[in-house]
């Protein structure tokens, strides 16, 4: 099974986060959870910007790289919204993952893809956070760049629909998310 890189949203490394963890593990995947704040985790969505502004994007990407140094170079890089970009943005420095999951936000830059890099998107529609046009750009040229891309879209949960500690919880979209999840990672 695969190594998996787990980062956390915005809100922090919150139960959620941890619980997903646990999921992956009971499949036989091996997985990091970092907390890239060092702080306990937010309750709010505002909360949770605040800390992130207090910690700055620049620690956070350090933190995450720094979690990732001592991983096999075909860990699978996963994140929820803001650590969905996270795991994106560590392509760069890791041309050898084994794939991206991407839950509640987009990320990667389509200069990192490198052709055949397997990539699944779940997000909610509408996502107030991931406008329909932009996630359509993005997935342009995330194909142009030769990803072999999955986007999910679920009708009706909003945008943190797999935490079930957030206002956005769907269970049965989540369970979906999972299923679907858990069959991609099956062959890494």
């Amino acid at each position: 099974m695969a190594h998996i890189l787990l980062l956390h949203s915005v809100h922090g490394r919150r139960p959620a986060v941890l619980a997903a963890a646990d999921r992956l593990r009971a499949a036989g995947h091996e997985v990091t959870t970092p907390d890239l704040y060092g702080l306990p985790a937010a309750d709010t969505v505002e909360e949770g910007f605040a800390l992130l502004d207090k910690v700055g994007r620049d620690t956070v990407l350090e933190r995450a790289a720094a979690a990732a140094r001592d991983l096999p170079g075909e860990t699978v890089l996963a994140g929820f919204s803001m650590g969905a970009g996270v795991a994106g943005a560590l392509l760069a420095e890791r041309p050898r993952t084994a794939a991206l999951v991407l839950l509640h936000g987009t990320g990667g830059a389509p200069e990192s893809v490198r052709p055949g890099l397997p990539v699944q998107l779940h997000l909610a529609d509408p996502d107030e956070y991931e406008p329909p046009d932009e996630v359509d750009e993005w997935r342009r040229a995330m194909t142009a760049a030769g990803a072999r891309l999955a986007v999910y879209r679920y009708p009706g949960p909003g945008h943190l629909f797999t935490d079930p500690e957030a206002p956005d919880h769907d269970a049965l979209a989540a369970a979906l998310t999972w299923d679907r999840t858990l069959a991609f990672l099956a062959d890494r």
